[in-house]
C-alpha cells in the first residue's frame, strides 16, 4: 500500500515533457584589440576611367561591320561592272538604288534588343553619307562611285539624291527602327517602289502621263504594284519575326492607299524643286502615321 502511494506520488511530480537534451553551443569569439582597430577596407578604385564606362554591344559592333562590309561590296560590284562597260549606267545607279536600301532594311534583324542597336545599324548609311560629301564637295576623287550613283557623272550630284537617300535610312533607323511599319513602308517605297519605276519606264515608256511627260504610265503603275508588294513583303518579313503584330485584313488597305498616293506623288512634275527621294519617302511616312494611328 505504501509502495503503491510513493509510485503515485512519483508519477505526479514527472514533467509534462520529456526533458530536452543539453545543446552544447560554440563560443562566441570576440574580435580582438587590433582587428577592432584596424580601418575598414577601402573599395577598390578602377584603374582608368573606360572601366566606369558600360561595355559596348560586341555582337552589334560585329553586325555592323558585316553590314557594311556588304554594302561596300555592293557598290563595289556595280562600280566595275560600270567601269567595264558591262552595265549601262542609268541601270546600275537603280539597280544600287534598290538593293543598298531593302538589303540594309533587311539586316536589322541581326542586330540586338538593346537600345543602341538602332544607333550601330544607322552607323552604315552614315559612312555612306560621309562618302558622298567627300566626293560630292570634291574633296576627293572616285570615278567608279560617280559613274554608278549618278545620272550624268557629274560629282555635285550626290550631293542631291544619293544623299537625301541615305539621310532618309539614317532617319527611318533611328526613328522607326524595326518595331513600327512605318519606316518600313517608306524605305521599301523609296527603294522598290521608286528604283523599278525608273527601269521599267526607261524600257516601256513611250505613253506618257498628261500632267508629266517626264514620266509614264508603265513607270507608275509599275511603282504602285512593285512598291506595294515590297511593302507587303517586307511586312511580314518583320512580323513574322514578331516585331509588330498587324491585322491584314486592314493593313493591306492601308499599305495599297500608302504606294497610291506615293506614286501620285512621284508622278508629278517638282523633281527639280523636291527630289523624289525626299518625297516619296515623306508621304509615305506621314500617311503610315496617320493610317495606323486611326
Amino acid at each position: 500500500m505504501m509502495t503503491s502511494r510513493l509510485l503515485l506520488l512519483h508519477s505526479t511530480l514527472l514533467p509534462l515533457h520529456p526533458r530536452r537534451p543539453l545543446l552544447l553551443r560554440r563560443p562566441v569569439s570576440l574580435p580582438s584589440l587590433p582587428n577592432l582597430l584596424r580601418p575598414p577596407p577601402t573599395p577598390r578604385r578602377p584603374c582608368c576611367s573606360c572601366c566606369l564606362a558600360p561595355p559596348l554591344s560586341a555582337g552589334d559592333a560585329a553586325a555592323t561591320l558585316v553590314v557594311l562590309a556588304g554594302a561596300y561590296s555592293l557598290v563595289f560590284t556595280f562600280d566595275n561592272l560600270t567601269q567595264r562597260n558591262l552595265i549601262h549606267q542609268s541601270l546600275s545607279r537603280k539597280l544600287v538604288h534598290i538593293l543598298s536600301g531593302l538589303l540594309f532594311m533587311a539586316s536589322w534583324p541581326i542586330f540586338s534588343d538593346a537600345s543602341s542597336a538602332r544607333y550601330f545599324a544607322s552607323f552604315v548609311p552614315f559612312v555612306n553619307c560621309l562618302r558622298l560629301l567627300i566626293h560630292g564637295l570634291s574633296l576627293a576623287t572616285d570615278d567608279g562611285l560617280v559613274k554608278s550613283v549618278t545620272r550624268e557623272g557629274n560629282p555635285a550630284e550626290l550631293l542631291r539624291g544619293p544623299l537625301y537617300y541615305v539621310l532618309i535610312l539614317i532617319f527611318c533607323a533611328i526613328v522607326f527602327w524595326r518595331d513600327s511599319p512605318t519606316g518600313v513602308i517608306s524605305v521599301a517605297m523609296m527603294c522598290g517602289g521608286d528604283g523599278i519605276a525608273d527601269i521599267v519606264g526607261r524600257r516601256f515608256g513611250s505613253w506618257k502621263l498628261p500632267h508629266n511627260p517626264r514620266k509614264s504610265w508603265a513607270g507608275s503603275i509599275s511603282m504602285f504594284l512593285c512598291g506595294f508588294l515590297i511593302s507587303i513583303g517586307m511586312l511580314r518579313y518583320f512580323s513574322g519575326m514578331g516585331y509588330f503584330e498587324l491585322d491584314w485584313s486592314v493593313s493591306l488597305g492601308r499599305v495599297a492607299l500608302i504606294s497610291l498616293f506615293a506614286t501620285l506623288v512621284e508622278s508629278l512634275p517638282t523633281n527639280e524643286l523636291v527630289d523624289d527621294n525626299i518625297s516619296v519617302p515623306a508621304v509615305s511616312i506621314l500617311l503610315s502615321l496617320l493610317t495606323w494611328s486611326s
